[in-house]
């Protein structure tokens, strides 16, 4: 599939860039554990939540709102879902990255066709504000290499679990999915949201 920049045109329905001085909140996120195979996801690091980083922000991204600074590491190069939040949800890293975004809108009674996904690059110390109504979930990385991309979400978000019989996608607090079959989270009782290929960078 063609893979776009977040710097072109296409991007800005899914988010926008947010400039700013991200030097010392890079090198705090090389110190976050990698793992050898797959992805690890911290909603809320304390290493990473320095006093300046963490009002720079609240103030400045989220309108004086609390936040949640974690990250996501590993390696992937599939799609296998899609979540939204209620809430904008801010990604950095140190490498270049590769994130795959649907639309809230192409959800058709809790279903997505993945034909609607497009590719991102996301290039390293650039951080993107992916808004609420954006499909997204873990980074993918560029020519099989691994990745340590910033999480910075409402706070709350992601930290339970949560099941609810009347909204199936509901997964996590504030975290709604749309698992492919081929996911283990649709193995694990999430949603069988995505139809079609399951994309693969």
């Amino acid at each position: 599939m063609k893979i776009y920049s977040v710097h072109d045109k296409e991007f800005a329905r899914f988010g926008r860039i947010v400039p700013g001085d991200y030097g010392r909140l890079l090198e705090l996120l090389k110190d976050t554990p990698m793992p050898n195979e797959g992805t690890i996801y911290c909603p809320n690091d304390p290493h990473i939540v320095e006093r300046d980083i963490l009002a720079f922000f609240e103030n400045k991204v989220y309108g004086h709102m609390p936040v949640q600074l974690g990250y996501c590491n590993g390696h992937n190069q599939k799609l296998n879902c899609l979540e939204y939040h209620k809430g904008n949800e801010v990604n950095l890293a140190n490498e270049d990255f590769i994130l795959l975004l649907g639309s809230f809108f192409d959800i058709q009674d809790g279903v997505l066709d993945t034909k609607n996904v497009m590719a991102f690059r996301v290039p390293a110390g650039v951080a993107v504000e992916i808004y609420e109504t954006t499909l997204h979930y873990a980074p993918c990385g560029i020519n099989g290499s691994g990745f340590q991309v910033l999480v910075v979400l409402p706070r709350g978000t992601n930290v339970n679990s949560v099941r609810e019989e009347e909204d199936p996608l509901l997964w996590a607090t504030n975290k709604w999915l749309l698992a492919h079959e081929e996911s283990n989270e649709y193995r694990s009782g999430a949603h069988l949201g995505l139809v079609g290929k399951n994309i693969e960078i």
